[in-house]
């Protein structure tokens, strides 16, 4: 079941979404709201996937709510604006309905939610075989897209985010997750860590010095905690 919470400061609109949402067989309302910040604490509290709201309401508005969240659920927007729709595709909502929503719009929408809910859940059942299968999925935004192993060239950590850069593209691949986290479901037969911020594909590996490591014209650092890690790969 998909746990959402639904939001409108509009009685009547709030009653008809509580309808819907009743309509729609995977779907479990965990809370109905009239504001955002209301919302806001559950969301803070509660394990929601899936958030229905409306744009214009006086405090938080939906869009403020969303842009508030480092870690988001999905999003569908439901408002009888039809000029937000660009602002809410910018933050990566799964779909943007107009008031009066009919209910075959609503549950097209809620499949679309579904999907994407179906797929991250088998990223997560899949994700401890990382280490042997040829791809894996990461989240981006609110897809999943698909990274073949053997196309890495290095992985790049910042913060909470890694970059993925990948030889069949010119664009590193940005996901929220851990170095810690990718490091430990990457093969060690195919990949070295070189320093906190860098995990390296040993097959793109052209040359490698005292302190650092080069990746034809790249050249990246080689901290002193992972030395004798790759000290010990030129030795084989």
């Amino acid at each position: 079941m998909i746990r959402c919470i639904a939001i409108d400061d509009e009685p009547l609109a709030l009653e008809l979404l509580q309808d819907n949402i009743s309509k729609v067989p995977f779907l479990h309302l965990v809370s109905a709201c009239d504001n955002a910040i209301e919302a806001l604490q559950i969301l803070q509290t509660q394990t929601i996937d899936l958030v229905f709201t409306d744009i214009q309401m006086p405090g938080l508005t939906g869009l403020q709510l969303i842009q508030s969240m480092n870690v988001k659920p999905m999003f569908i927007l439901i408002t009888a604006y039809e000029k937000y729709a660009l602002d809410g595709f910018g933050l990566d909502v799964i779909d943007y309905l107009l008031k009066p929503v009919a209910l075959d719009r609503f549950i097209k929408a809620c499949y679309k939610a579904k999907e994407l809910f179906d797929l991250k859940n088998a990223y997560k059942e899949g994700n401890a075989s990382m280490a042997t299968a040829p791809y894996f999925f990461v989240n981006v935004e609110y897809s999943l897209v698909k990274i073949t192993v053997a196309d890495i060239i290095y992985i790049e950590g910042l913060k909470d985010y890694i970059k993925i850069h990948l030889k069949s593209s010119a664009k590193p691949i940005v996901t929220r997750m851990p170095m810690k986290s990718i490091e430990d479901q990457l093969s060690e037969t195919l990949f070295i860590r070189i320093h906190k911020s860098y995990i390296v594909s040993i097959a793109f590996i052209t040359s490698i010095r005292k302190s650092s490591l080069f990746i034809d014209n790249l050249e990246l650092p080689i901290s002193e905690h992972y030395r004798e890690t790759v000290t010990a790969l030129t030795a084989k």
